[in-house]
């Protein structure tokens, strides 16, 4: 999720230690994902929040620095510059197979769509006339081009409203089949979800349902629907990502790794105060790019993200 400054991310910290459980020491693996001694290097700390990182297809990142609202570019030089401003206090962000950056744009609880050179397409503005909670991590399906989104609800400093819509009848994920002008309702059952995640082959979906501290797996549809929903396992988890193996990473207190059958692999200490989005980034995909409070930072891995 994204916080507009420094007391609202302490504030929510200590509401979430009470859904969050710190993650369990990691049992002993063949492989670990990272070497045994390298740390998190910090690339730049001149943000306010920073979240939703997006990699494009020639490895640069994209990330947000919500309260500033702004989208930067981490490219694969390791140049830092100003993507978009202003980006619509734009969150989650995932790069669609046309080269063009979606973002959960959280200013007016929008969707939009950002061409290359910065031109915004609004692709969702309402369900039904209602205004969205706020639209906090979105997913592409790699076939179908159809949008997963979580949309919870957490209140912000630049919103006239006060509460959530009550015809929206709680915080949902949704799913918006490519061209469509209104979503679909795949899971109305999570206290608050957050971080969302597929797998490569479009068949899974993860969702960490941050409120109650549980993260899902779902079984995708012919038709886009949600089926067989299991509980992956009992930890939360703000942004979420996945490698080439299958492992999904955690976001929260550090990163936290488990395999697909939901085995604990490898926990990675980031020193911030909350660890929210990452993904793989690079020309290899082989650098794992975390957001972190007022920071961001880099983690050579020895695995790969998907493309």
């Amino acid at each position: 999720m994204k916080l507009p400054s420094l007391p609202h991310v302490l504030l929510a910290l200590s509401l979430w230690a009470c859904t969050t459980a710190a993650p369990p020491a990691a049992r002993p693996t063949a492989s670990r994902l990272a070497d045994d001694d390298a740390t998190p290097r910090l690339v730049a700390r001149q943000f306010s929040f920073t979240e939703g990182p997006a990699v494009d297809k020639a490895g640069n990142v994209f990330f947000t620095d919500q309260p500033n609202n702004r989208i930067w570019k981490y490219d694969t030089q390791g140049q830092l510059s100003v993507f978009l401003e202003p980006a619509g206090r734009a969150n989650g962000l995932y790069f669609d197979g046309q080269g063009n950056l979606l973002a959960c744009a959280d200013e007016l609880s929008q969707l939009w769509s950002i061409a290359p050179d910065g031109k915004v397409t609004v692709l969702l503005r309402d369900v039904q006339s209602h205004r969205l909670n706020g639209p906090n991590d979105l997913w592409v399906h790699p076939t179908s081009a159809g949008i997963y989104f979580t949309d919870p609800y957490y209140q912000r400093p630049y919103w006239s409203r006060q509460t959530p819509d009550p015809a929206l009848g709680g915080q949902k994920v949704y799913f918006l089949p490519k061209g469509q002008t209104q979503p679909v309702v795949v899971d109305d059952q999570l206290q608050q979800p957050n971080g969302i995640v597929g797998t490569p082959d479009g068949r899974q979906l993860y969702v960490a349902d941050i409120g109650a501290g549980k993260t899902y797996r779902y079984q995708i549809a012919a038709d886009g629907r949600l089926t067989n929903r299991q509980l992956f396992v009992a930890q939360g988890s703000d942004g979420m990502t996945i490698d080439h193996e299958g492992n999904v990473y955690l976001t929260g207190q550090g990163v936290t790794v488990y395999s697909p059958a939901g085995q604990l692999l490898q926990h990675i200490d980031v020193p911030a105060a909350w660890t929210a989005n990452l993904c793989f980034g690079g020309r290899n995909r082989k650098t794992l790019f975390i957001t972190a409070s007022e920071a961001v930072y880099v983690l050579p891995m020895r695995v790969h993200g998907v493309w």
